[in-house]
């Protein structure tokens, strides 16, 4: 680049045609949702995770890397009747993601969704059955948390938000919720919803997040999304 421009970083957006063409790089999409997350995070705290993941593994990839601009908007059809929340379902989901991963074509050497939000499971997982029986180099990739009394707004995610973006936490606001295992949960949420199980969307307790919690999990899931891309196709 001339004239004292600066050279565009990870973000796909910023790079032009010809510059995709020649590296055929690695091509990380974030996946997230416009959806509540209790009265103290942001509507877009797993669009917000999944795109960070993502760049922490594009600053340090030792291969091509590219992030695409997210997507947004997930299968949120559990969290209506909470103000803010939108929701595209899964089948168009589905149906978006397997056109992006058609759409690629052979620009990209992978193509790899990452996942911020657990409600896009099951359209992700459809997509991905598609695209991998059309041959087309792609995968998926979802954070692991292994408590699953704490599954949504409670300390994991407002640890993650502390760490990221500390002035949209409400912090006066955060209040427990439901703390049952979401397998005791499930069969009420497949039919009525969050709100037939708690008042305020959470489900957790985000008492004791702090930001170098947030910091530990974005760098562990970090690490092991960098693991996914070493054995990516010449």
């Amino acid at each position: 680049m001339t004239g004292g421009q600066q050279r565009p970083g990870a973000s796909l957006g910023e790079w032009t045609w010809p510059d995709v063409g020649r590296r055929r790089p690695i091509l990380l999409v974030p996946l997230g949702s416009t959806e509540q997350h209790g009265p103290h995070l942001p509507l877009d705290t797993d669009s917000r995770v999944a795109v960070a993941v993502c760049h922490r593994v594009a600053a340090v990839a030792t291969v091509g890397v590219m992030v695409a601009p997210a997507l947004a908007y997930g299968a949120s059809g559990e969290h209506q009747g909470f103000p803010g929340t939108l929701s595209i379902g899964r089948e168009a989901l589905a149906a978006v993601v397997t056109e992006l991963g058609r759409s690629a074509g052979s620009d990209y050497r992978l193509v790899l969704f990452v996942n911020g939000h657990g409600g896009n499971a099951e359209a992700l997982a459809g997509a991905m059955a598609t695209l991998e029986g059309e041959g087309r180099p792609v995968r998926s990739w979802s954070p692991t948390v292994r408590d699953d009394s704490d599954s949504h707004a409670g300390r994991v995610e407002t640890s993650l938000l502390l760490a990221l973006a500390p002035e949209l936490v409400r912090r006066e606001r955060a209040e427990v919720g439901a703390t049952a295992p979401l397998g005791e949960l499930m069969a009420q949420l497949r039919t009525g919803g969050l709100r037939a199980v708690t008042a305020n969307g959470v489900l957790g307790d985000p008492a004791g997040a702090s930001a170098e919690e947030g910091e530990r999990l974005l760098a562990a899931w970090a690490a092991d999304l960098s693991a996914a891309i070493t054995d990516a196709p010449a």
